[in-house]
């Protein structure tokens, strides 16, 4: 719940000095109430500084005085959010702001000060016996939904191996463990390709077959992707249930275009991840040309063989990253629209 201030009420009030018995009025004006603003923070990436606290006001302006004093206005509220913050009114379900980076935004707007009497004087009403009050600031209910900015996001099944890769890539330190769902909220990390070019990487937690419709928890990192630029579709060479990574790369798909279409269209580099849990790097070659034959992929369409543990194949990922980022239609010629 977001209140701006009240502005504050017009004073009435007749000017009383010695040898002046018909001062007349000089009420002065209310100050304005403070706005609510939200505003954009680089140091933060997740909104759990509203946990526990549901009422966020700004203060009221200061009433006007005598002598034609006008009272002061009231400091703003001035909230720090994420980059990536939406903003929707909670009870019409309407879209009130899209916070991007270097933003600010007033979601609340203070009431304007009340008029003294001293404003309504005139030679016909020389002596204005009232006042108003401040009007009332704006006051609503609010749904903060963040989603994710980051240039690169990695998807893929749950286990794949995507939080071993971010911390591989990045200084970031996920929580990494062998059960299902072990991300359960994006984890950003920066990649330093040199002294000169970073990027910045976005884990989104594991998906499982029926995100799209809400199964698991797929809506809620579904949104996240539609941040990203481009995509890391990481998979497990040797998936603990027995499938394949071809199929599983399908499912992924699948979900990808059910939820947004748009997403499926997205620049993606496909990572077949822990290599070095199989043979030598005759074998890794071996994988991603089965893999290639499988999901029907020409020769131009490179798969990265890596290993996220022990940092096989990263610097190649990083550096094909970095020409899709950059150098779009070099990197992307010939890359294939992927439905599902």
């Amino acid at each position: 719940m977001v209140r701006a201030g009240k502005g504050g009420d017009g004073k009435l009030s007749f000017r009383r000095v010695k040898y002046n018995p018909k001062g007349g009025p000089d009420g002065g004006d209310g100050g304005k109430g403070g706005d609510v603003i939200l505003t954009a923070d680089e140091g933060l990436n997740t909104l759990i500084d509203f946990r526990g606290v549901y009422k966020w006001s700004a203060d009221d302006g200061e009433p006007g005085g005598s002598k034609n004093c006008t009272g002061a206005n009231a400091d703003d509220k001035v909230i720090r959010v994420p980059a990536g913050t939406m903003v929707f009114h909670e009870e019409t379900g309407e879209l009130l702001a899209d916070i991007g980076p270097g933003e600010s935004v007033v979601i609340a707007r203070g009431g304007a000060g009340g008029f003294g009497n001293d404003h309504f004087k005139s030679a016909t009403n020389q002596a204005p016996r009232h006042a108003t009050p401040g009007e009332p600031g704006e006051e609503f209910p609010l749904r903060l939904e963040l989603k994710v900015i980051a240039e690169v996001g990695l998807v893929g099944l749950p286990n794949a191996g995507k939080s071993s890769l971010l911390k591989t890539l990045t200084r970031a330190d996920p929580k990494i463990a062998d059960y299902p769902f072990t991300t359960l909220s994006p984890q950003l990390g920066i990649a330093m390709v040199d002294a000169d070019r970073r990027m910045v990487f976005a884990d989104i937690p594991g998906l499982i077959e029926g995100a799209a419709e809400g199964a698991g928890l797929g809506h809620d990192f579904l949104r996240h992707i539609e941040r990203t630029r481009v995509i890391v579709h990481v998979l497990d060479v040797q998936p603990p249930d027995g499938s394949t990574p071809a199929d599983n790369y399908r499912t992924i798909r699948k979900e990808l275009l059910d939820y947004a279409p748009e997403l499926a269209e997205k620049p993606e580099i496909i990572g077949l991840n822990k290599l070095d849990l199989i043979g030598d790097e005759s074998e890794w070659d071996e994988e991603v040309r089965k893999l290639r034959a499988e999901l029907k992929l020409g020769a131009d369409h490179e798969i990265v063989g890596m290993s996220g543990g022990i940092g096989i194949g990263t610097d190649d990922l990083l550096d094909k990253l970095w020409k899709m980022l950059h150098k779009p239609d070099e990197a992307l010629q010939g890359w294939p629209k992927l439905k599902a």
